[in-house]
């Protein structure tokens, strides 16, 4: 079986968050998916699949290490750049893709042999609370006071359910994970937390667990924007570039950008540029 290594979130290989992408995956099963994805070890894996609709529009399931994805932005946005490789006529090209839970169009655009861009409208953002967490900040492994005075912790969705954490300072350079986060955030309507210094317009998000620090965090990225345009730190429709992925030594840059006002936040849009790494073949699938 046939898939593709490509670096999302980044101009050129061996930087940004890499990937592998299945683009003819319809025999599997979502255990034989799963299995692929373990034995890879990219932080997430996409397998794409024809629609019977035809067209432009696939078939997307997306895993991590640990389980099957129903939302995820870097595996999207670099399984549509794919697509556009093998299958894109024109430079510029949309395509859309149906995951289990939702659908979702990315726009690409062919910079270069091996060099994309592309931009994943993920939809409007959903406002689900701010809860007040006296121990917040020791999750983190940080003080009260490294924590963002002039802008609230927040619960809010693009397609997963993230607790937005504003810090400020050196706080992001210090931050880890002190213990296992899965239930004090589902306590609080939360699947993952993202730690934001809104100022430097960077981020940080590792897995639960605190073992993995992802690269670059397209659901993130996306709640990110949302939060941004709410709380007045970006315009209306205004691209901005969010770092993230320097403490891996794996530096990612998202175009992110929100339209609307207040908790009416209409559309968030997340991008970036894709690098194409390497091609290869599976010469034998899990049982």
């Amino acid at each position: 079986m046939r898939y593709l290594h490509v670096d999302v979130f980044s101009s050129r290989p061996y930087s940004g968050n890499s990937l592998a992408v299945f683009p003819d995956s319809a025999q599997l099963s979502g255990a034989q998916m799963a299995r692929i994805t373990q034995e890879m070890r990219h932080f997430e894996s996409v397998f794409l699949a024809r629609d019977h609709t035809g067209g432009r529009s696939w078939r997307a399931r997306v895993f991590d290490l640990a389980e099957e994805l129903d939302f995820a932005g870097h595996p999207l946005i670099g399984a549509a750049c794919v697509l556009h490789a093998l299958h894109g006529a024109d430079d510029t090209e949309t395509w859309c893709l149906k995951l289990p839970a939702r659908t979702v169009d990315v726009t690409t655009r062919r910079r270069a042999a091996g060099r994309y861009t592309a931009v994943l409208d993920q939809g409007p953002a959903t406002f689900l609370g701010r809860p007040a967490i006296p121990e917040l900040a020791s999750w983190f492994s940080l003080e009260a006071h490294d924590l963002d005075p002039d802008l609230p912790p927040e619960v809010l969705s693009t397609g997963l359910r993230y607790l937005m954490v504003p810090v400020r300072g050196d706080a992001l350079e210090r931050a880890r994970i002190a213990q296992d986060l899965e239930a004090p955030l589902a306590a609080h309507g939360a699947q993952f937390a993202y730690l934001l210094d809104a100022g430097a317009l960077e981020g940080r998000h590792w897995n639960n667990d605190g073992v993995l620090e992802d690269v670059a965090t397209g659901s993130g990225a996306g709640c990110a924007a949302a939060y941004l345009r709410r709380h007045h730190r970006i315009g209306d429709g205004e691209t901005v570039t969010l770092h993230q992925g320097r403490h891996t030594g794996r530096a990612a840059r998202m175009a992110i950008s929100a339209h609307g006002e207040g908790q009416d936040i209409r559309s968030v849009e997340v991008g970036g540029e894709v690098a194409f790494v390497a091609e290869g073949r599976l010469r034998e699938l899990p049982a």
